[in-house]
């Protein structure tokens, strides 16, 4: 007959192993997940969801797969969208760049039956529109009109907004949120810079050449900022203008603690994919499911607090 003290030690044990159990259960189902991006291979910011998807797959005992256009082309992303649905998916999770060119395969495939989540670009009316049970990610035009009162609170009345992919309508929200911010019109303060490295330095540094009042540089993401700050460097006016961008990345990283970036507005993209994971598991495993689409950002990261935002950036940040 064992004593108390045995008893409880049994007990405690009994307990310790009950949640291991129920886990092990519930990774048997095995659903599968797709992450269709807009993103092109070039683009390294898409590591953090990638990594992100690998870690609530794992976590959550699916299996998930990444799918993206290898030139970032929307009617091959559409194409891809068309194929993930067609291999018989338990779900399917999507940007939304361009509403127009993506409606209509994401709406297919929720017309088949597959469960899709919006992530990262889009808005929750536009989830919403095509049956896609929520959005997860950054409002755009607020993230910019958020970032264009914050120069405007800074002095700022001129800027040039750096735009690396003027063909998706997200990021021409982020430069007209920022103009709006700022009480100016956005005219021609839009450079169509492409994805070059290269030609991107080049043409920063053009138009800073060809309009010198410019007091402030907008990037919309590591792709833009890299070679900004490049530029910047070359042309003397790193540090000496005003400089925020979109995204975090090594680089950007850098730029803030050298002073050189005054911010950057971070969306978490390791929330933008990880959670659609986690949420849509647990909605066919138990059928619960968030109320409200999840905003996932804008957050500013200053010079203040980057020790975690170092450990894990182009990781997990």
């Amino acid at each position: 007959m064992m004593n108390s003290k045995a008893k409880k030690i049994v007990m405690a044990a009994a307990i310790a192993a009950m949640p291991v159990l129920a886990a092990s259960a519930a990774s048997a189902e095995g659903e599968r997940y797709v992450l269709v991006s807009h993103a092109p291979d070039s683009d390294s910011w898409w590591n953090t969801i990638k990594n992100g998807i690998a870690l609530a797959g794992e976590q959550m005992g699916v299996e998930v797969e990444y799918r993206n256009p290898p030139t970032g082309d929307l009617a091959d992303m559409a194409r891809i969208i068309d194929q993930a649905a067609a291999s018989g998916p338990d779900g399917i999770i999507t940007t939304l760049a361009d509403f127009d060119v993506l409606k209509g395969p994401i709406s297919n495939a929720v017309a088949s039956g597959i469960d899709v989540i919006i992530m990262n670009t889009g808005t929750g009316e536009q989830a919403r529109e095509v049956g896609a049970l929520m959005y997860v990610g950054q409002p755009e035009y607020d993230a910019g009109y958020a970032a264009g009162q914050r120069a405007k609170d800074d002095g700022i009345g001129s800027f040039l907004c750096v735009n690396h992919a003027i063909q998706q309508p997200t990021l021409v929200e982020r430069c007209q949120g920022f103009a709006d911010g700022l009480g100016i019109e956005l005219g021609e303060s839009m450079l169509d810079s492409g994805v070059d490295p290269a030609e991107i330095k080049n043409r920063v540094m053009a138009y800073l050449t060809a309009n010198p009042d410019t007091e402030a540089v907008l990037t919309l993401g590591p792709v833009s900022a890299d070679p900004t700050l490049l530029a910047l460097e070359e042309n003397g006016m790193a540090g000496a203008i005003y400089f925020g961008t979109f995204d975090l990345g090594e680089e950007i990283v850098k730029g803030i603690k050298s002073g050189t970036i005054k911010w950057g507005i971070d969306q978490q993209p390791f929330l933008q994919a990880y959670l659609p994971v986690v949420i849509m598991t647990n909605y066919h495993r138990y059928g619960v499911l968030p109320g409200n689409n999840i905003n996932s950002g804008p957050g500013f990261v200053t010079a203040d607090g980057l020790e975690k935002i170092e450990e894990f950036a182009g990781e997990y940040r």
